[in-house]
């Protein structure tokens, strides 16, 4: 199973940015699939999950701002963030797995919000 993230960048405070995450070689309509994150000297995070049956679940600081949605005839998940902090800046990683998250990481994809 590969996963491709892709879609960070450079926004300003109160800005969007959408990330996306391709799936290959597996029954992506199966897998469970998530978004974390990693600051600088901070642990990584979950930020979002949503199960293969489409149930999401989001972290208290972004409950609210993100959403992550699923499409599996494109294998692809999603990460739609609004109304970005300065905290938000992280590395963002997708995840996946068949029974829960942490079986299948993509690359990171930087994530950057300032003025």
């Amino acid at each position: 199973v590969q996963l491709q993230a892709s879609g960070g960048g450079l926004v300003q405070p109160g800005g969007s940015l959408r990330l996306s995450c391709a799936a290959s070689g597996s029954i992506f309509s199966g897998m469970h699939m998530g978004w974390y994150r990693q600051a600088p000297g901070k642990q990584r995070e979950l930020v979002a999950g949503i199960t293969s049956g489409g149930i999401t679940n989001y972290a208290d600081s972004v409950e609210g701002r993100f959403t992550i949605s699923r499409d599996n005839a494109k294998n692809t998940v999603y990460l739609q963030m609004d109304s970005l902090k300065p905290e938000d800046t992280a590395v963002y990683y997708c995840s996946g797995g068949y029974g829960g998250l942490g079986g299948y990481w993509g690359q990171g994809t930087q994530v950057t919000v300032s003025s």
